[in-house]
């Protein structure tokens, strides 16, 4: 065992990395469940996002193509989820387990002829001299735009539900639908905009692990991380900077976990697999003390004639 292997900086630094996609998926999911929404769908549109974005980068040979390409098959994934619980009025539980199983199942088939391909690298963002200065820039100033734009997500949501018309508008619909309908508002296509954008940020989530994290596409390989989004917003209180830091803690365990594993330490790689999970969430419970933070609507169908 040599723990002085780890660099702390180039851990910092890569934790960063690791805590992009839950940190997109997460920022998405929390605009929907803010509109009142509860979309299990996650892994389902992560994993599709994925292989979206991994295909048509390969064919393209862009990797920036690629995310939004995965963005839109995100998108597109999530329409089929505002269709079931927004039109048909189906329970959003049961819609949301479906649409991850189709999910699963439609990225497996699509996935068959891109095992084994490398996909172009992204290159990170240039910040000239700056990324040379010790600490601050292997840690903040050598990193791909997809990390950057993840960071700025969350401001701008932030800042919209919290200073703008459209974040009010859409914190009503969320937290009494009945009362934002009868003030005009249209209650549907509010929560089926707020899914779009949680399908195309889960969808980018995705890709990132296959285009950046992990390059390269395997079966299966978002490995539960949409889950642990869904829980990172309802252990955050459904606030977008808690989010951040829950997303960055999983990430933060996640990389000191593989750093241990390859330094030798003398504990069963199974129990540091499952570390992240675990250390995340039972932190995270602690944090939140807010239990009445839950939009009112949450989960509950809209029906118009109501």
């Amino acid at each position: 065992m040599d723990l002085s292997a780890i660099n702390p900086i180039l851990l910092i630094a890569a934790l960063m990395s690791a805590a992009t996609p839950i940190l997109l998926a997460a920022t998405g999911e929390l605009v929907a469940e803010r509109a009142g929404v509860l979309n299990l769908g996650v892994e389902g549109m992560m994993i599709v996002g994925a292989i979206c974005g991994f295909a048509i980068a390969v064919e393209t040979g862009s990797p920036v193509v690629g995310f939004i390409a995965a963005a839109i098959g995100g998108a597109i994934l999530s329409l089929l989820f505002a269709f079931l619980t927004q039109v048909t009025l189906a329970n959003q539980v049961a819609s949301g387990l479906a649409l991850t199983l189709f999910g699963l199942g439609l990225s497996a088939l699509l996935g068959q002829g891109y095992v084994g391909i490398k996909p172009p690298r992204m290159p990170d963002v240039n910040f000239g001299f700056l990324a040379d200065i010790p600490v601050i820039g292997p840690i903040l100033l050598s990193h791909d735009p997809i990390l950057y734009f993840g960071i700025g997500l969350v401001a701008a949501v932030w800042a919209t539900l919290k200073f703008t018309r459209a974040g009010l508008v859409l914190r009503a619909v969320g937290e009494n639908h009945d009362a934002a309908h009868a003030l005009g508002y249209k209650v549907v296509r509010i929560r089926t905009l707020a899914i779009m954008f949680g399908g195309a940020c889960a969808g980018m989530g995705g890709a990132y692990i296959s285009l950046i994290r992990v390059p390269q596409w395997t079966e299966g390989m978002t490995a539960g991380v949409g889950w642990i989004a869904l829980a990172l917003v309802v252990f955050a209180s459904w606030k977008p900077w808690r989010v951040l830091l829950g997303a960055y803690l999983f990430g933060g365990i996640t990389q000191l976990q593989l750093n241990l594993q390859g330094a030798g330490v003398a504990i069963p790689v199974e129990y540091l697999a499952m570390s992240p999970y675990v250390i995340t969430i039972v932190v995270l419970v602690i944090l939140s003390a807010d239990k009445s933070a839950a939009p009112g609507s949450l989960g509950r169908t809209f029906h118009a004639s109501s």
